[in-house]
Parts: C-alpha cells; sequence; structure tokens
C-alpha cells in the first residue's frame, strides 16, 4: 500500500504519519519525487483502513500495491535511483556506465587491461577473484590475493572495482578490504542468506538475474537485500537459459524497458555471459544501449585464448576501443550525456 500526500506536506505532519503506520507494525518507506511525497507501508497492510488513511489531511490518495515486490517498486519510489558506486562515479538516473575487465583476476595482466579499458573510455573495473564453476576441477580464482590486485589498480586509476561475493562468511572480507560493488552472481540470484547479509551493509550490489529466472524473481532477489536496509541495489540482465543452443544464453532486451517500467532500480546488462561468444558481444551491447540500459559489464581480455575463465566471449582492447566508440554515438542519440546529479 502507498500513501501519495500533498505536495507541501509539512515535515513534521509526514514524521507525525510515519509514526502511526509504525505504530500499527508495519515498516515506512518515503520517496520524495519532484511533485509528490510518496509514503510506502510495508508489512501487513490488513492492520490498515485506506478511508481512515485517505481522510487525514496530508494525504490525497492510497493506492494498493499488488507486486510482492515492494521497496523496489516504482510506485513507491517514482524517481530513477542513482547509486553511487564511489570515485566520483554514479549509475542510474542518466549516468550511464561501463564496468570492464577480465572475467577473472589472474596475476600482473589485470593492471594491463585495466590501463586499456579506462582509456578506452569504461569507468569501472570488473574481475573475478572469487569464481563460480561448474565444474569443481575448474579454476576457482585467487581468493584474497586477487581481491588485492584488483583493489590495487583501481586504487592507480581511481576506478570503482566491481567482483562476486559467493558466500555470507566473505562479506565482511569485502567490505574489510574496501571493494566498491559486491557483484551477486546468476548461480546465487536466490541465494537468501547471501542477499540478506549484502542487505545488512551500504555497499552498492550489482544483482545479475538468475540462470532461468523471471523477471518478478530478479526484482524479488533485489527485495531481499533492500528489506535489510541497502537501497544501494542495481540488477543486470545477462540472459537466461531456454532451448536455443547457439549462444550461451538468450539475451532477454525485454528485461530492460520492462525493469525501466516496474522499478526504479539502474539495470546493468552483461552481453558477454548472454552471448558466449564475442563476435555477439558487440551488436547486443549497442542494442542493449539503444533499449535503455543504465550500464554495461562486458569482459575484456589481452590474450583471450589464455584467459583462465570465458575466453571465447572476451574482447581484446583493440575491440573494446572500437567498440567503446559506436556505444558514445548510439548513446549521444538516446539519450544524451548526463553529468550532474
Amino acid at each position: 500500500m502507498i500513501a501519495i500526500l500533498t505536495k507541501n506536506a509539512p515535515d513534521e505532519a509526514v514524521e507525525h504519519l510515519s509514526d502511526w503506520i509504525r505504530g500499527k507494525g508495519l515498516d515506512v518507506h518515503i520517496s520524495r519525487g519532484a511533485n509528490e511525497i510518496i509514503v510506502g507501508l510495508v508489512g501487513d497492510t490488513t492492520k490498515i483502513d485506506p478511508i481512515l488513511l485517505e481522510s487525514m489531511d496530508i494525504v490525497e490518495r492510497v493506492q494498493r500495491v499488488s507486486e510482492p515486490f515492494k521497496k523496489a517498486n516504482r510506485k513507491f519510489h517514482p524517481d530513477d535511483s542513482i547509486i553511487d558506486c564511489g570515485h566520483g562515479v554514479l549509475l542510474g538516473g542518466g549516468f550511464f556506465q561501463v564496468i570492464a575487465g577480465p572475467c577473472s583476476v589472474e596475476g600482473d595482466n589485470l593492471i594491463r587491461i585495466a590501463r586499456r579499458v579506462k582509456a578506452a573510455g569504461a569507468t569501472m573495473l570488473r574481475g573475478g577473484a572469487y569464481k563460480p564453476r561448474t565444474s569443481p576441477y575448474a579454476s576457482q580464482g585467487m581468493g584474497e590475493a586477487g581481491l588485492d590486485l584488483l583493489l590495487e589498480a583501481g586504487s592507480e586509476l581511481d576506478m570503482p572495482v566491481v567482483t562476486e561475493v559467493m558466500d555470507p562468511r566473505d562479506v565482511a572480507l569485502f567490505l574489510d578490504k574496501g571493494v566498491d560493488v559486491m557483484q551477486i552472481g546468476a548461480r546465487n540470484a536466490q541465494n537468501f542468506p547471501l542477499l540478506r547479509e549484502v542487505g545488512k551493509t551500504s555497499t552498492p550490489v550489482l544483482l545479475k538475474r538468475g540462470m532461468a529466472g523471471t523477471i518478478d524473481e530478479l526484482l524479488m532477489a533485489a527485495e531481499y537485500i533492500m528489506s535489510e536496509g541497502n537501497p544501494n541495489v542495481m540488477v543486470c540482465e545477462r540472459g537466461i537459459r531456454t532451448f536455443e543452443t547457439r549462444t550461451r544464453n538468450t539475451f532477454d532486451l525485454n528485461a530492460i524497458p520492462a525493469i525501466h517500467h516496474l522499478s526504479h532500480l539502474p539495470i546493468v546488462a552483461d552481453p558477454s555471459h548472454a552471448t558466449g561468444h564475442t563476435r555477439y558481444v558487440g551488436p547486443m551491447a549497442r542494442a542493449a544501449v539503444a533499449a535503455g540500459a543504465d550500464g554495461l559489464e562486458i569482459e575484456v581480455h589481452d590474450d583471450p585464448a589464455h584467459a583462465w575463465s570465458d575466453g571465447a566471449q572476451a574482447l581484446t582492447p583493440d575491440m573494446f576501443d572500437q567498440l567503446m566508440k559506436d556505444l558514445l554515438r548510439i548513446r549521444s542519440i538516446v539519450a544524451p550525456a548526463k553529468t550532474e546529479a
């Protein structure tokens, strides 16, 4: 349930209303938009008489929210959320960013790749220190040493780093190390203890869609994080498993406008994991920008043939240079650059 308040509702009256709602055992979420104030009621709303609520002087109207996700719902928060990813990098609400780097942190080549992607225009550095692999015998990543390399590169280049956390027990380590954005991978999209643990922090979270997850399931996973108090969530379309076998996954471009319609959260697209083939990454990256994605996550490696993981979908730095030029041209047409909040 949401209560839309009068535009000029006094702060004292809004706080009094919030206290009254909390007294009924519900949580309150207040969103102040350009033209209205929205109070979201989260919990057992059968305890609230909507007619009584609507009769209050500062309440313009009351509306029930049918979707199970509440805090992630655009009805609760009409304006696009803007996420501060660190190092002055904002994502969402017109701020577009490209996250680039190798699938796995492998060693000294990381800084070379990082320098190239930044020079091409990437604003955030990705790399996996802990890798969820289908086979227990495949490379599982460098672990804590990989985190240190990633953070050293991010510090040198003044770039936020994005890296995957797989275990609730590792969240404290990521916080201690100063990871800028914690990524939840597709295999952990419904790892509810992990979602709750990152939700107890204020660190931005990049939440990937599950391997066969629906849009509603993705937004409900975001709701798990937000319900613990962390509003800094970005969702990621990375393709879903279907009957098609010619690509690694089926890239669901529909999800980009659909999520913008349903939710205020920024949406990032990952054409690398979606397609699984270098030749398709560029076309799908361009399509995602045209569809309105708030950001892209792209794998780049200086020697894909010898990459520890996912070399078949990695762009070389030269390929990435050209792609960034294409993306900037498309972006200038569909959504002119925004530089100030």
